[in-house]
């Protein structure tokens, strides 16, 4: 079986989130696709974003990559990732040429399944068949506490166990303590609640917040400093008792083996886009097992269900419905599991809708 075709174009999506109720949410978001086909008529998928401004340079970064591979045996996933970095050694190893990388090497893994009619997940070590899974974006910073005293709840009667929200734009300690109190009361003690603070917080600010909002016992602090500010964050790790998350930043696998060896984090967040795609994610899980250290996901719930559901050391899969409605079908929640489909490959399928809604490029 040989690469034969490679097509990619540019979405732009409203920026809505579903979990969102009665709050305007502007905007848009961009997203590449990929479609790559084989001479034995099999086709895999994969996605990137976080292009912004340069999702064109990323279309083309996709194209240009793809171009490489016509000719070469899909099931070689690891022969192609290497031929791929050592034709892109001078623009990688992060940004714009690993995003690329990871929509391909997605793909790959999609026509290796569908190949040996296999889920995905069973590919990379089948470990379970559903996990847990949070409610995100739902609780966000620019909402206000009325809107989280309502909507923490309302999450709950949709069957969410767990659910995320942010802090770092208050204007006292005491206000962000106020958010989480009124956010757990409303929920209950049962509920998971974890909290994101996007590189906000300086390192005196993390443990000093973190510490007076440990009475409510949130399951994690996610990039409570600099993602890349090693030091700080395992002084924060080691000041608390609340476990600290983070790694959706980082671009590839060395800055996990940074972040692991200096003790700067509980909970290891990885982000398949960035790190390079699902053969990177099982390196970063695999490190991160060595450490006894669980393993989370950032986004694309329905790629991200597949690699989690692989690991013995896979805690709970981040439910970010931003690209849901680029699917014909996207993974069943059921009792706040997210539970991983049983056809070949992803069990994934580009919505034709959505081409003719919201193709650009």
């Amino acid at each position: 079986m040989k690469i034969s075709h490679a097509r990619t174009r540019v979405l732009r999506t409203p920026a809505d989130n579903p979990l969102v109720v009665g709050i305007p949410q502007p905007g848009t978001r961009e997203f590449v696709t990929l479609e790559l086909d084989t001479d034995e008529g099999i086709q895999g998928v994969g996605v990137t974003f976080f292009g912004g401004a340069l999702t064109q340079a990323l279309k083309q970064a996709v194209d240009d990559l793809a171009a490489l591979i016509i000719g070469d045996d899909p099931m070689l996933v690891e022969a192609i990732t290497a031929k791929l970095r050592r034709a892109a050694a001078s623009a990688g190893p992060g940004g714009v040429f690993t995003l690329a990388l990871s929509a391909i090497d997605i793909a790959l893994w999609d026509i290796k399944g569908k190949a040996l009619n296999q889920p995905v997940s069973a590919l990379l070590g089948g470990y379970r068949d559903r996990m847990p899974t949070y409610a995100s974006g739902a609780l966000m910073r620019p909402f206000n506490i009325e809107y989280l005293a309502e909507a923490g709840p309302r999450l709950v009667g949709m069957g969410f166990r767990q659910m995320k929200t942010q802090l770092g734009a208050e204007p006292s300690v005491a206000k962000a303590v106020e958010r989480i109190k009124v956010l757990r009361e409303g929920i209950g003690d049962d509920i998971d609640l974890m909290c994101d603070i996007n590189q906000l917080w300086s390192v005196n600010q993390a443990i000093d917040i973190g510490t007076r909002l440990e009475d409510y016992h949130l399951f994690w602090l996610e990039d409570v400093v600099a993602h890349d500010d090693y030091q700080g964050l395992a002084r924060v790790a080691d000041a608390l008792t609340t476990p600290i998350a983070a790694g959706e930043y980082v671009y590839g696998i060395v800055p996990f083996r940074n972040m692991v060896e200096h003790r700067s984090i509980d909970i290891v967040m990885v982000d398949v886009l960035r790190v390079g795609g699902i053969t990177q994610f099982r390196k970063v899980a695999g490190m991160a097992e060595a450490f006894n250290l669980p393993v989370v996901s950032h986004l694309v719930p329905e790629i991200q269900v597949h690699t989690m559901t692989a690991i013995p050391n896979g805690l709970t899969v981040e439910y970010m419905p931003w690209t849901l409605r680029l699917w014909e079908e996207t993974p069943a929640i059921e009792d706040g599991q997210i539970v991983v489909p049983q056809k070949p490959g992803l069990g994934l399928q580009f919505s034709q809708d959505a081409f003719r809604q919201y193709q650009i490029g």
